[in-house]
């Protein structure tokens, strides 16, 4: 009796062991960063979840903002070939193309033979960059953080994480990765923030720095502006060829901009709207 107690007792002990060891966080796998060219960063458990089909454009389709395009991608080239680069924010109007150029500039240099791998970051998990960081330094490749529609609100405190993995901290940022933010303010937070921070603070001159200098961590500010109805017209007239629609270039015209004023406004994101329903009401697919 007493050996079969003690039997019992050994297979409840190794059951409750098995069950602690499934209930316990799993070790994040080995990135295996040749898998793809674009990856999503993965914080729960800190993995890079491989991309293989990436939503974006053509660059040659980014019509309006040739001159920070050709800024973006010079830079891009640059930080592929290991010369110094800096960290980009694209600011300004919606659906101006600001996420579709970063897309696009990295498809663009990694087609001229560039090793580069882009990979996104959420703007919820920007205070895990450091463990990010530390995956990919001791890795060798070349990386462009991405993060899409980047700000912060009030009482929001990760600022002081992406401040420390720009520029700050003991390290600094690697010499393998660059960062490439969006976003529709200049100064990534709200205005009414930094004036509550001056009116309220002790020495209001270092509060207002410590909000604005964040994005002074980005050597290039690029500007986005609403485009005009020449611009507008440009973009769509690049999609209706690329996709080979089958539509009159005056026909286009008049239904591009009956489509803008419907939509009170006109943007790349408005034409390429319009690209799809024009598509669906001729009848043709777009090409992939």
């Amino acid at each position: 009796m007493h050996n079969s107690l003690r039997e019992e007792l050994r297979s409840q002990i190794e059951r409750l062991a098995a069950a602690v060891d499934r209930l316990a966080p799993r070790e994040p796998a080995a990135p295996r960063l040749d898998d793809a060219d674009c990856f999503v960063w993965n914080p729960q458990p800190g993995e890079l979840d491989p991309v293989h089909r990436v939503n974006r454009v053509d660059l040659t389709l980014i019509r309006g903002v040739d001159h920070v395009r050709d800024i973006l991608l010079d830079n891009t080239r640059r930080f592929a070939a290991g010369l110094p680069a800096n960290n980009a924010l694209l600011w300004g109007a919606r659906g101006m193309g600001k996420s579709s150029l970063v897309k696009a500039v990295h498809a663009a240099v990694k087609a001229e033979g560039a090793s580069l791998k882009l990979i996104e970051i959420h703007r919820e998990d920007i205070d895990t960059l450091p463990s990010l960081l530390a995956i990919l330094k001791p890795s060798g490749l070349r990386f462009i953080l991405f993060c899409d529609d980047l700000s912060f609100d009030h009482d929001d405190t990760s600022y002081k994480s992406l401040k420390a993995a720009l520029e700050g901290g003991v390290e600094g940022r690697p010499d393998n990765v660059l960062f490439y933010a969006t976003s529709n303010r200049r100064h990534l937070m709200p205005r009414d923030m930094i004036d509550n921070e001056r009116s309220t603070a002790i020495n209001p001159s270092e509060a207002v720095e410590e909000k604005v200098s964040l994005s002074d961590r980005f050597g290039l500010w690029l500007g986005f502006h609403k485009c005009s109805q020449d611009e507008f017209l440009d973009m769509v007239a690049a999609y209706a060829s690329y996709h080979e629609l089958k539509i009159g270039d005056e026909a286009l015209r008049a239904d591009a901009l009956e489509w803008a004023t419907t939509r009170g406004g006109r943007s790349g994101r408005v034409a390429w709207q319009f690209i799809q329903d024009l598509a669906g009401r001729l009848g043709q697919k777009l090409r992939s």
